[in-house]
C-alpha cells in the first residue's frame, strides 16, 4: 500500500498543473468562447426580473412545488406554451474571479488527494508508470469530467458544451495520470 504521506507531491503539483492546463484551455484557446450566448432582448428580460426581485438562487420555469403539481394541466399547459428553463441568479455586482479560482484550485486538490487515496491503496510503491498513469488518469477523468453529463440530462445545457467540458475534464485527467506516474514512489520507499 501506499500511503498519501507518501503522495504529498504528485497531490500538490498535479493540482497546480491541472490549474495551469484549464487557465490556458480558458484563456488561450477559443474553445469555450460561444458556451454563453447573449440573451435576446437582454435588457427587457433583466428589466423583468429586476422588477420581480428574484434573489439568487437556481430556478425552473414553469415551476412547482410538489410532483402532484407537476402532472396538473395547468402546469403542463405552461411547458407546452413555453419558455422552459432553468435559471441560475447570482448576487448582484461582478464575479469575484479570486473566490472561484480559488475554490477550483480546492476542487482540484481534492481530486488529486482522492486520487492519491485510491491509487494508494490499490498499488504498491514501485508500481509500473504506464499502471500508475493508468489508473490515477481514470480516477481524475471520474472527478473532472463525468460530473458534467448531468448538467445536460437534467438541465439542458447543450451537449456540444457539455462534450467541450468533459474534453477539459480528459486532458486534466492526463495531466493528473502524468504528474503521479512521474511521481510515484519507488519501490522500498
Amino acid at each position: 500500500m501506499t500511503t498519501l504521506a507518501m503522495l504529498w507531491v504528485p497531490i500538490l503539483l498535479s493540482a497546480v498543473f491541472v490549474f495551469v492546463a484549464s487557465s490556458l484551455v480558458h484563456m488561450v484557446l477559443p474553445i469555450h468562447a460561444g458556451d454563453y450566448r447573449k440573451l435576446p432582448n437582454e435588457d427587457r428580460v433583466r428589466d423583468a426580473l429586476r422588477d420581480a426581485q428574484v434573489p439568487p438562487g437556481q430556478y425552473m420555469y414553469p415551476g412547482c412545488d410538489s410532483m402532484k403539481e407537476y402532472g396538473s394541466e395547468a402546469l403542463q399547459k405552461k411547458f407546452a406554451e413555453g419558455p422552459v428553463g432553468v435559471l441560475i441568479m447570482r448576487p448582484n455586482g461582478m464575479p469575484n474571479m479570486g473566490k472561484s479560482l480559488a475554490q477550483w484550485f480546492a476542487l482540484c486538490l481534492v481530486t488529486s488527494a482522492a486520487v492519491a487515496h485510491l491509487a494508494g491503496v490499490s498499488l504498491a510503491p514501485g508500481a509500473a508508470g504506464g499502471v500508475v498513469f493508468h489508473v490515477t488518469a481514470l480516477l481524475a477523468l471520474l472527478g473532472y469530467a463525468f460530473g458534467c453529463f448531468h448538467d445536460s440530462i437534467w438541465k439542458g445545457v447543450s451537449w456540444a458544451v457539455t462534450t467541450k467540458f468533459v474534453f477539459d475534464g480528459a486532458l486534466y485527467a492526463a495531466v493528473t495520470g502524468a504528474t503521479f506516474a512521474w511521481l510515484w514512489p519507488a519501490a522500498g520507499a
